[in-house]
């Protein structure tokens, strides 16, 4: 269940159908981040700031921990990598 401005992560209907047996959240100013236990992880929220994880949601397995700064989130993954999405300029891009 959640509440508050869409645009905040207050508004998690589109991803309700996929937050079941959730292990942990994080959050950034304005999305959120759940870990599943199997591993996976459900985002939601202003997209820029790491509501949409769409661009590395295949690299998002065996997901470990989430970390978040101010728009941006970090996944450690099972095999010590680390998966990042959101803002680049807060940490959102760690292609380089």
């Amino acid at each position: 269940l959640t509440w508050g401005e869409e645009e905040g992560g207050g508004d998690s209907f589109l991803v309700q159908d996929q937050l079941k047996r959730v292990l942990q959240i994080q959050a950034t100013n304005s999305a959120f981040a759940a870990i599943l236990e199997n591993g996976s992880v459900v985002a939601w929220g202003h997209a820029g700031n790491g509501g949409d994880s769409s661009a590395v949601k295949a690299q998002l397995r065996k997901v470990q921990r989430v970390q978040a700064t101010v728009r941006a989130f970090a996944a450690v993954l099972a095999d010590a990598s680390v998966v990042t999405w959101g803002n680049a300029g807060y940490g959102g891009d760690s292609s380089a």
